[in-house]
Formats: C-alpha cells, sequence, structure tokens
C-alpha cells in the first residue's frame, strides 16, 4: 500500500527531479537534496533559483545557501499543530511531511482511549508525540538528541501542550528501553524511527543491522498485555516494508490484530508524481 500526504496549506511539494526537491513550507520555499528523484525536473531553472534557499552538499555534510532576509526559524501550522522549522546542517529543516500519514492514524487508534501510554522512541522534534498527547495519551518521547528534545518541547509549547502529560528522556534508546523492561514499565503503542547508523547518548554506536533484532526484542518486553498500536518507519536503511512488516506480524501471534506496510510519499504539486519517503509497517487490533 501507498500512504499519501494529504493536501495541506502550509506544506506543498513544488517539483522534484535529478536528484532535488523543491518544497514551500509555509511563505518560504527550500530547495534540497532527495536521492529517489531520479527522474527530470517539471519546472524551470528561474522557478527553481527563486527558493529562499537551497541545500548545498559539501562532503558528509552540507550548507544552505539562503536569500536575504530569510529567518533563523519559524513557524508552520502543520497536522494541527504548530511546528517551528529551522534549516539544519543535516539538510533538515525539523518535521518529515510524510509522517503525518501515521499522526491521523494514531488519532483514530487513540480515540476513546483517554489516557493510553504511548512510547515514542527515536523522537525527534515531537511530531507523532504531540499528535498523540492531543488524542489525550500520556506519552514518553526518547531521544539521544538534547538539540532535538529541546526544539520538541518548544513545539509542545508553540502547540498549547506544554502541560500534556509528556515525559521527556534524553538517552540511548537501548539503554532506556533495558531499564524500563526491568522495571516492569508498559506501554500500549510503541512508535519507531530508527535511523541506519548513529550515535546515541553516551557515544554509544547504532548500526541497525545489528540492533534491530534487540530494539524489536525489547519493544515487546514492554509493551502491555492489551496494546493497541505498534508503528515502525524506515528510512535511510534501504529495506523493503516487508523486511519491517515480518517483524509486526509477532505482534498479530501474540495479541492477534493486523499488519499493513507499504511505502509514504509525498504527491507532487500540479502533477500525479509520487516522492518516495521512506517505508513503514502498522500493527493494530
Amino acid at each position: 500500500m501507498i500512504e499519501k500526504l494529504k493536501k495541506e496549506s502550509s506544506y506543498e511539494l513544488l517539483d522534484s527531479g535529478e536528484g532535488m526537491k523543491l518544497e514551500r513550507f509555509g511563505v518560504y520555499t527550500l530547495a534540497r537534496p532527495d536521492p529517489e528523484a531520479l527522474w527530470e525536473k517539471r519546472l524551470s531553472k528561474k522557478e527553481w533559483e527563486a527558493a529562499n534557499a537551497v541545500f548545498e552538499r559539501k562532503g558528509a555534510t552540507g550548507s544552505w545557501k539562503t536569500k536575504k532576509d530569510f529567518p533563523k526559524n519559524w513557524n508552520i501550522d502543520f497536522g494541527g499543530l504548530l511546528l517551528e522549522l529551522r534549516p539544519t546542517s543535516f539538510k533538515h529543516v525539523g518535521v518529515f511531511p510524510e509522517q503525518k500519514s501515521h499522526w491521523g492514524w494514531l488519532e483514530a487508534k487513540l480515540k476513546n482511549k483517554k489516557g493510553a501510554k504511548v512510547l515514542n522512541l527515536f523522537a525527534y522534534t515531537g511530531g507523532a508525540t504531540l499528535s498523540a498527547a492531543k488524542a489525550g495519551a500520556e506519552v514518553t518521547h526518547v531521544d539521544s538528541s538534547k538539540v532535538a528534545i529541546a526544539w520538541a518541547r518548544k513545539n509542545a509549547e508553540l502547540s498549547g501542550l506544554a502541560e500534556a502529560p509528556i515525559r521527556w528522556i534524553e538517552d540511548d534508546v537501548l539503554k532506556f528501553l533495558r531499564r524500563e523492561a526491568k522495571r516492569g514499565n508498559k506501554y500500549d503503542v510503541v512508535i519507531m524511527d530508527p535511523p541506519a547508523f548513529g550515535h546515541g547518548a553516551g557515544g554509544a554506536l547504532w548500526k541497525i543491522e545489528k540492533d534491530f533484532y534487540e530494539l524489536f526484542s525489547l519493544v515487546l518486553d514492554v509493551l502491555s498485555d492489551d496494546p493497541i498500536a505498534l508503528i515502525i518507519n524506515g528510512y535511510t536503511a534501504g529495506y523493503s516494508p516487508i523486511t519491517l512488516e515480518n517483524n509486526a506480524k509477532k505482534m498479530v501471534e501474540k495479541y492477534g490484530g493486523m499488519t499493513e506496510s507499504g511505502e509514504l510519499a509525498i504527491p507532487e504539486a500540479g502533477t500525479d508524481r509520487l516522492l518516495p519517503a521512506g517505508v513503514f509497517a502498522r500493527w493494530s487490533k
């Protein structure tokens, strides 16, 4: 299946191609690399050059070339949340638009289940965390980056959720899960977006091909006796959605319910073209 991002007035994929994508976030237009865009651009060179900011690769990272008066940060109303955006040295801006498909799905699963306990792992700037909190859940937000957690807390404040029952945890995900399993803490929903490679808190090294097995085993250990949902995202590792769903099927064996998997995609304005934006697997009762 393909989960398409539904149209948002604050975000639009204007064009893509030749390894780049041209996006509008609120009133600003950004051009940045995307390895999935292996086709010709549709818009003119002039329209691309009108972008407020362009990310240029330089070795492993890169830098932004910006027009005059381009701000260091700005806010957009996206998916019912007010989020702060800012360009980073890794080409990101603080939100992955395609993830909104999961937010709506999860909010529907949490309907009439106020107080459900949600665990968001590799939680970044908190879109899924805040969406779950808005639906009435108690959320534990885990990320190894102090910067990401501060950013997520700012988003909570902007979205009117500063006082929501959110536990902010700066920690290596595996270390956190090991402790939670020993403590006997349980969750009704788990969301995870593991990177292919990275460094956790305290310098812990993460490699998905080595660490995913323990990650998923620990997730099963901290699930409640009657869980609601599970979301596994994948982008940088290059795995098939079938790979992720084969793990999610363990949920069916233990709890019943059903799984689904597929690609996340962003529709391009003015055409029927879709830009692939990662893979996923989900389980729910």
